[in-house]
């Protein structure tokens, strides 16, 4: 089946099947993560965040991509924070958002943040993942890990672009027989089929309050430079044919966080890296984000009772090579910017900041656009 792709038209086909899989690296593990050390019902998480998908490749139809907050999640898991409170963040995350798409402060801040600041948060975001495939995901399992890794590599250099043999398809098939061969115990997995569904739930005011210093201030930072501008970048980049604006991002960031507190969900965004990812791996239209969250759907509703061995299917040595391979499309859009070298050397000192100082997003936006305005006036000469 050919890729063909009609502005506006959602499409399902191998292509977008393969490229379905582009962000499971990065949303997997921290969705496994949260259910497990804040004690939150899979059935709502799984089933929310596959809902949140499915809206989000509906509107959009490229593939928009919903990733749970990171910065929330971070803090949430060393903390050992309850579902309450990861949930009034989210809700709280939302109404700032929210006013911020409203106000037209979105669009202020998308005006005086240049480009430049946008790569270096890309390049940062981008080593981020690199180095947490590498480090964490890849030497997760042992030897039989490295040698699962090492396949799944060679599979996807080899395959990265035939559209006959997907590599996202080839590696989670791989992924799959490994567990069910050497992890899964079949008997409990089929135990625990069944029908499951979201629990409502009312976030209080001390929910929202706490949740709001606790989590969303941490996360605003973040969220404004990868999910809102970073995001509108990189769909500039790949997707020119968009007129996509912040304000409409910004908008759809705040309903999501707005509607899954509610149903126990967890806060989440979109961004860059996960575009990225869906789209080097095949993903041309919004069809890979919905075929995504059905996936998330069938294992909220009918296997969330076998939690224990779902989250055995996707061995995190397979899920490491996808993060590695969403981290370096983030890390190669640094190469807009060879032919200025002032321009360069900003993205990456934005982008070194960002991976590597803490609230390194927040310093290398100000600091990042700061330098650029004043070489831009010539108060300072890079040159």
């Amino acid at each position: 089946m050919g890729l063909s792709f009609a502005k506006g038209r959602i499409c399902f086909n191998r292509q977008e099947f393969a490229g379905s899989f582009g962000d499971i690296g990065t949303d997997f593990p921290l969705i496994v993560s949260l259910i497990l050390v804040c004690g939150l019902d899979p059935a709502s998480v799984l089933t929310m965040f596959g809902l949140m998908l499915i809206l989000t490749g509906t509107i959009y139809k490229i593939p928009m991509p919903v990733q749970p907050l990171k910065a929330m999640a971070v803090i949430a898991l060393t903390q050992k924070l309850s579902g309450n409170v990861l949930y009034g963040g989210g809700l709280a995350i939302g109404l700032v958002m929210l006013f911020l798409s409203a106000s037209g402060l979105i669009n202020w801040i998308a005006r005086i943040v240049p480009t430049t600041v946008v790569r270096g948060i890309q390049f940062g975001l981008g080593m981020q993942l690199a180095t947490l495939a590498l480090k964490e995901y890849v030497p997760s399992a042992g030897i039989s890990g490295y040698l699962l890794a090492l396949i799944s590599f060679v599979l996807v250099v080899s395959c990265l672009e035939n559209k006959r043999y997907p590599a996202a398809l080839l590696i989670i098939g791989l992924g799959l027989i490994y567990a069910l061969v050497m992890k899964v115990k079949m008997g409990a997995l089929i135990q625990g089929i069944g029908v499951r569904l979201p629990q409502p739930y009312v976030p209080s005011s001390q929910d929202i309050v706490t949740g709001f210093f606790m989590l969303a201030i941490p996360q605003l930072c973040l969220s404004v430079g990868n999910s809102i501008l970073a995001t509108k970048q990189i769909v500039q980049d790949l997707f020119p044919e968009q007129k996509l604006t912040v304000n409409k991002i910004s908008f759809t960031y705040s309903l999501m966080n707005i509607i899954a507190p509610f149903f126990s969900g967890i806060p989440v965004c979109h961004g860059s890296g996960g575009i990225a990812g869906h789209y080097t791996f095949g993903a041309r239209t919004g069809g890979s984000v919905i075929i995504y969250g059905g996936l998330y759907i069938v294992l909220g509703v009918f296997l969330s009772g076998s939690f224990q061995e779902v989250i055995q299917l996707f061995p995190r040595p397979i899920l490491g090579i996808i993060l590695f391979f969403e981290g370096l499309a983030l890390i190669k859009l640094l190469g807009h910017l060879q032919n200025s070298k002032v321009d360069f050397l900003i993205a990456l000192m934005v982008g070194l900041i960002a991976a590597n100082l803490p609230y390194g997003y927040l310093v290398g936006l100000v600091l990042g656009t700061c330098v650029f305005h004043l070489v831009d006036k010539k108060i300072i000469k890079l040159r």
